[in-house]
């Protein structure tokens, strides 16, 4: 039995503007639309839905789900804050491919893969205003919705699907920093722009640097390491501190739903976390709840399945 449980990831997406649609590329649109359309109709673009690298939710993608999901985004549509009504649909994906960097490492230590997609709309009035933010770099950030069957422990492969484990998301573990690895996608939803992105690399980013006078950054890459290992520390610990605010509450019956409670306490920065886990009254000692899982064919809406 497959099941969905809720989780949020929203994932790095770049645009560039394809001035030039050829014959190739207008047959596969063409196979999304009612009637041929020409290639001055159509507004063609870029996005790089999600990777294999470990996220701010302390979660990633394996390269088998990222190649099944290059399948199941096929004709899905593009909308705006993952909103199912059908006048949010502005795009839709035509193509979509693997790619590698052999170049880059990931944090597990893999080689990095992005699923890289195209998508078109119409050039129309109601599109123009969005098709000038798209070339200046305005509307950038997607989070994709789909569901997948495994999320699995990297350090004991544990399925928190079926139980988990007692490893922590977002901790170090024998020198690796533990996360989840979402395995097998049943479905792709939709992709949406969003505002604010959780992926590191979300959205275009450009860093500028000074130099000296040999022409090398003056911020050395050891500098720049130890700032990005105090914010993963940071972020773990923030996390950390969100898992302990919702099992209290469980534990102190707070009267309202976890989830609400996690959003909620997600928003917070840690010294406000602090406050209010020394509020519950934390006293060092409590068991892990029961993993709370909503059987796929129990959902109603997608909702359940923004990553």
């Amino acid at each position: 039995m497959a099941y969905a449980r809720e989780f949020k990831k929203n994932q790095k997406v770049r645009f560039f503007i394809i001035n030039i649609i050829d014959a190739k590329e207008l047959e596969l649109i063409n196979q999304y639309s009612l009637s041929p359309l020409a290639a001055e109709e159509v507004f063609s673009f870029n996005v790089t839905l999600c990777d294999n690298e470990i996220d701010r939710d302390f979660e990633r993608f394996d390269l088998d789900a990222l190649q099944k999901l290059q399948t199941l985004f096929l004709g899905k549509p593009g909308i705006f804050d993952h909103n199912p009504k059908a006048e949010s649909q502005t795009a839709r994906i035509y193509s979509a491919e693997v790619v590698p960097d052999v170049k880059r490492v990931t944090g597990a230590g893999e080689t990095y893969y992005a699923l890289k997609a195209k998508a078109y709309m119409l050039k129309s009035e109601k599109n123009a205003d969005l098709i000038r933010e798209l070339e200046g770099g305005i509307k950038k950030e997607v989070s994709v919705s789909c569901s997948v069957e495994k999320e699995i422990c990297s350090v004991c492969g544990a399925d928190w699907k079926k139980g988990g484990c007692s490893h922590i998301a977002g901790k170090i573990e024998n020198g690796r920093l533990c996360h989840r690895i979402l395995q097998n996608p049943l479905d792709a939803y939709e992709w949406s722009f969003v505002a604010i992105p959780a992926q590191r690399e979300a959205g275009v980013t450009k860093i500028y640097l000074k130099t000296n006078p040999g022409g090398q950054p003056e911020l050395d890459g050891g500098y720049l390491r130890r700032l990005e290992k105090e914010a993963a520390y940071g972020r773990a610990y923030h996390a950390e501190l969100v898992r302990d605010i919702v099992k209290l509450g469980f534990f102190r019956n707070a009267g309202m739903p976890s989830d609400v409670l996690e959003a909620i306490a997600q928003k917070l920065d840690i010294e406000e976390l602090k406050a209010l886990k020394g509020a519950f009254g934390h006293d060092g000692a409590f068991a892990p709840p029961a993993t709370a899982l909503i059987k796929a064919e129990e959902i109603t809406d997608n909702k359940a399945f923004l990553i």
